[in-house]
């Protein structure tokens, strides 16, 4: 197998945290080309072994509702419905992202809630349905120039952005029409047509911004809202500081292992001297150190693959730096986000005209910095993104009256703690927050104690009360089973043993020529 293609497998199976449903068919457009009109075809769908009687339709809908004159766009939506013959509130789903589709789920929890809820998702203006903002321009420069959060990479991704822009504005796309809010009505619109009087939400990451200003705006429809990995207003942006603060976390987690510490005493340190005098190679595989600091970054997310970024760098320090070149090789082959529709619904919230990106993301005496962000708001600064800002009142936090549970990892790099309970839970009248410890992102949360998350996700949407009772300390564990140090390496080996074998094959063959 090419390196290059085991690394990609690796990185995919390491940083992603769901995976996508069988492809589904869902019905042509409704004949009537009025904002609402819909169509759906009765199914079913098959969840561990269980057949669960669904709905699968089409939406019609305005693509900016602030327009008379807009153009429809068609928008797929699901709904799965519950066991019971007289289920609670249906519970409308809102994935993460931006840039990623609300029809391509996996949350093993969600399927234990159709014992007494139906599960509807409504399809991502942007990313689903008829009108996708692809951006091929920007897909390709993100693979960078030379180095990745050097000056002319960002410059290249900035042109691309406006290319981007200017070519689905003239195929007559009006960007103003993808935002949070015109998510939040094509919600409404299904709502109203499965004729529900309320929901409740379950929100994951970027899906947790939609949830909070779903509740702003219309709370009478909503019951109760659950937030897992919240993202409150202004925080599109992945904060440095923050994410120096939460490697010293890991760094004194990692000092109190008694074998990790014979590695390292100080993991700070080692990232830090790794990061400022990087190898620029491996053998002949380069090493580009901004598609390095990118990787890391991604990896860091959930604990397992934590620690195998802190395993290739503790290697690094010591001379081998073939984890960083894998890192490096397999950037390139991470899934990319539908990039229009991540810079539609996060220009449009917190995009600051007057903000350095580039110098703020990456301070001096912070190793890491926050490289995704330099990338992603860095080039915005180089391009344009033509869209209007979200009115103020959606662009930072109000007072909302909505049941809401607050569900954080102590140790989310995307979306920390910290925030939401400063920044949000004081504008929740009604909120509470859990904090699991030791966890990240969505797929710890999720995964790490999945009995804990479900009993405190279904007791919240049955009582309106949290039950932590399995709610128990799970430490960090450092170990690895796949150092990528030794995948580099095994892969290599691989490639010489088939050049070894090519060599013998050619050499048979000529021998049996003559």
């Amino acid at each position: 197998m090419k390196l290059k293609y085991f690394s990609f497998f690796i990185i995919i199976l390491m940083v992603t945290s769901g995976c996508g449903s069988d492809k589904i068919n869902y019905p042509e457009p409704s004949v009537e080309k009025t904002d609402g009109a819909f169509v759906s075809k009765a199914g079913t769908v098959k969840i561990d072994s269980i057949e669960y009687a669904a709905d699968f339709g089409t939406i019609t809908v305005s693509e900016n509702r602030n327009k008379i004159t807009s153009q429809l766009i068609h928008l797929p939506f699901i709904r799965v419905h519950s066991l019971s013959k007289n289920p609670r509130e249906p519970i409308f789903v809102l994935n993460g992202g931006p840039g990623g589709s609300n029809m391509r789920w996996d949350w093993g929890i969600m399927w234990d809630l159709l014992s007494e809820h139906d599960i509807v998702a409504v399809g991502y203006r942007g990313a689903d349905g008829s009108t996708v903002l692809d951006c091929p321009e920007v897909t390709q420069a993100l693979k960078g120039d030379g180095d990745l959060l050097g000056k002319e990479s960002l410059k290249t991704i900035g042109r691309a952005w406006s290319a981007s822009a200017h070519r689905l504005t003239t195929q007559g796309i009006d960007l103003d029409g993808y935002t949070m809010l015109e998510v939040i009505e094509d919600n409404e619109s299904v709502r109203k047509v499965l004729g529900y009087d309320r929901i409740d939400l379950i929100s994951g990451s970027y899906g947790t911004r939609v949830a909070y200003l779903y509740g702003l705006k219309h709370p009478e429809s909503i019951s109760r809202s659950a937030m897992i990995a919240v993202n409150p207003p202004g925080h599109f942006v992945w904060d440095p500081k923050m994410i120096d603060d939460q490697l010293k976390y890991y760094s004194n987690l990692w000092a109190k292992d008694s074998i990790m510490s014979l590695r390292s005493k100080n993991l700070y340190a080692t990232m830090q001297t790794v990061l400022n005098n990087m190898s620029h190679n491996w053998l002949l595989f380069p090493i580009d150190p901004g598609k390095v600091k990118v990787a890391t970054f991604c990896l860091l997310f959930q604990r397992s693959t934590s620690a195998m970024a802190f395993d290739a760098f503790v290697a690094a320090e010591q001379g081998d730096p073939s984890g960083l070149a894998l890192m490096s090789l397999a950037y390139d082959y991470m899934p990319m986000p539908n990039c229009g529709d991540l810079a539609s619904k996060a220009v449009s919230a917190d995009f600051d005209s007057t903000r350095n990106y580039c110098l703020d993301m990456e301070p001096s005496g912070m190793p890491l910095g926050s490289p995704l962000s330099k990338v992603y708001w860095g080039s915005l600064s180089y391009g344009r993104w033509p869209m209007q800002l979200l009115p103020e009142e959606y662009r930072k936090p109000r007072q909302s009256g909505v049941e809401t549970l607050l569900m954080s990892g102590s140790i989310d790099f995307s979306t920390p703690a910290e925030f939401a309970t400063k920044e949000l839970l004081p504008y929740l009248k009604n909120g509470k927050q859990v904090i699991l410890s030791e966890c990240g992102h969505i797929g710890d949360v999720l995964n790490v104690n999945p009995e804990n998350t479900m009993r405190i996700i279904t007791s919240f949407y049955n009582t309106g009360v949290a039950d932590t009772s399995l709610n128990a300390y799970i430490p960090m564990d450092f170990n690895v089973s796949w150092r990528f140090p030794f995948i580099a390496k095994a892969a290599l080996g691989t490639l010489a043993f088939l050049g070894i074998v090519l060599v013998g094959v050619i050499v048979w063959l000529v021998g049996k020529v003559w």
